[in-house]
């Protein structure tokens, strides 16, 4: 799975680990937003090794959790969706908006080879595959923003509200529409208005 290569969602040590992502979840959810130390308790299994300064609204859907590597400082709001059945990474200082969705599976184009087939032993599945997400740092996502999977996105991008980005997104780019296209490079000339208010 983790190769990118075609593989049985329904196999046993994959629903393991996708029902104990889930159940973290759903625990990460029902958690009032003043239990600190409960919800840090519950990124820290749900995400291991993420980065210093981890800050999630909630609620928080992933596929796994463990194929999700995650820098510092990074800032996700509601709904937040990551289907990691590859490696998605993500750098430091990204803020993503509300209801973003990362979403490296893929399925056969062909019918044939996608439907749903029935195990010998009487049980369903279907065949998928995965396309990295690699998502560099100092990004900014506006709310309702979906990133496909086999897409990297360089290092101090915005990706505008609604956006669906298909393709790879340059450093330093704005990006907006379905499918994103990059409309301008990001430079000193845009530094802020209000940067005097931020000292």
């Amino acid at each position: 799975m983790l190769a990118g290569k075609l593989y049985d969602s329904s196999d046993a040590e994959l629903l393991a680990l996708r029902k104990k992502a889930g159940d973290l979840c759903t625990r990460f959810n029902a958690l009032s937003r003043n239990d600190d130390e409960a919800r840090a308790e519950v990124l820290d299994e749900l995400l291991p090794g993420h980065g210093e300064g981890l800050d999630v609204m909630g609620p928080v859907f992933f596929d796994y959790g463990i194929h999700t590597t995650v820098g510092a400082r990074m800032f996700a709001n509601f709904n937040f969706t990551v289907l990691d059945c590859v490696p998605v990474t993500i750098g430091d200082d990204v803020m993503f908006g509300p209801n973003i969705s990362l979403l490296p599976p893929m399925h056969p184009l062909r019918w044939q080879d996608r439907n749903v087939r029935r195990h010998p032993d009487g049980g369903f599945y279907n065949y998928e595959y995965g396309e990295p997400i690699v998502i560099g740092s100092n990004c900014w996502f506006g709310g309702d923003v979906t990133v496909l999977g086999g897409v990297t996105i360089g290092d101090g991008c915005v990706i505008g509200a609604g956006s669906v980005v298909t393709k790879d997104i340059p450093a330093n780019s704005v990006a907006v529409g379905n499918p994103a296209r990059v409309i301008r490079t990001i430079t000193d000339a845009d530094a802020s208005v209000y940067q005097d208010y931020a000292r």
